[in-house]
């Protein structure tokens, strides 16, 4: 049985395709290399991407099992990129100050944000927002500082907060028109965290 899946699109890849195609056509690989562009140059300079699988279990360009808590196991961006292990990119996150707010189920049918996840994201403007692999949520990515991760409920919403020892699945889709940078997070963090 064929599990292989575009990087892009998520669908089967027909048996086709070649052993290491990474996805199912020229249109979905235009739009992975269109995402890429999306993604802020401070995440892409760091030496800190893994490979994953559709079920979000890190892997290491190579295709072996990597760790959020292993350096061993991260490329920089051109290698986890350029490698057809598994099914997308990771960013893991070392409490280096980097910091990511993953909201699920924060988009109605249409990909508008729903009041609740609206509400967040109006607490952190400036920083760079991404559409998840679900389609569904969006995640956050800004400078702050957290001691450990929380997931919490905010206004009806689910609101997961991570610094360190978490790695986090990228698409690279930016939500509406966010900036390509990383702002500052911290007024979000402390308001959802008092």
């Amino acid at each position: 049985m064929n599990t292989r899946r575009c990087e892009q699109c998520g669908e089967h890849l027909p048996a086709r395709h070649a052993h290491n195609a990474r996805f199912c056509s020229g249109r979905c690989r235009t739009a992975a290399h269109r995402a890429s562009r999306a993604v802020p140059k401070e995440l892409l300079e760091r030496p800190r991407w893994v490979r994953r699988t559709a079920r979000k279990v890190p892997l290491t360009a190579g295709g072996r099992p990597a760790s959020s808590t292993d350096r061993g196991t991260w490329s920089t961006y051109r290698e986890a990129a350029r490698s057809s292990a598994g099914t997308g990119l990771g960013f893991v996150l070392d409490g280096d100050g980097v910091v990511c707010v993953d909201l699920d189920h924060a988009l109605d049918e249409q990909g508008r944000a729903l009041p609740w996840a609206r509400r967040v994201l109006d607490a952190a403007p400036g920083c760079w927002v991404e559409v998840s692999v679900s389609g569904r949520g969006l995640h956050l990515w800004g400078r702050g500082h957290l001691e450990s991760g929380r997931r919490l409920v905010v206004d009806g919403g689910s609101v997961e907060l991570y610094g360190n020892g978490r790695y986090i699945a990228v698409t690279g889709v930016s939500f509406d028109s966010s900036p390509k940078r990383l702002g500052d997070i911290q007024p979000l963090i402390d308001a959802v965290l008092s």
